[in-house]
């Protein structure tokens, strides 16, 4: 199965782009749409409600990022401690599965881990941005 190891920037590429647009989806409600809902949301499980601005940037916008493959890591580590805040602070107490349930949030904290580990691999603007900085090294 050595074969299929030369497919795993294949694998990162879709994994980014399921991610970010799932992420961008639920962020675009938020920047487009009622942030004001957003904010009572955030402000009554406990946080000032200017995190809610935090929060919608980090799904529409960081999303966008993530699909692009630029700055993936960075992103990745802010939404996974979104989902962890999410999970912790809403689903956890609606069970693993169901209506509500911490499922979802999970899966998506599990992918945005993942990037947080192997990054965005060769199919991404953080690639290209290290191949070239490391050319440029080369040449002086």
């Amino acid at each position: 199965m050595r074969y299929l190891d030369r497919l795993q920037p294949l694998g990162l590429l879709v994994l980014r782009i399921v991610l970010g647009l799932i992420m961008v989806m639920h962020g675009y409600s938020k920047v487009f749409g009622d942030l004001s809902q957003h904010m009572q949301t955030v402000s009554r499980i406990g946080f000032p409600s200017w995190f809610a601005y935090l929060s919608a940037g980090t799904e529409f916008f960081g999303g966008i990022l993530i699909i692009a493959g630029l700055l993936t890591r960075l992103v990745g580590a802010a939404m996974t401690f979104e989902m962890a805040v999410a999970i912790l602070k809403i689903h956890l107490k609606k069970g693993l599965v169901g209506n509500g349930g911490y499922e979802f949030p999970l899966a998506l904290l599990t992918m945005a881990f993942v990037l947080i580990l192997f990054g965005a691999g060769p199919i991404a603007l953080d690639g290209v941005i290290k191949s070239r900085g490391g050319e440029k090294k080369k040449t002086r």
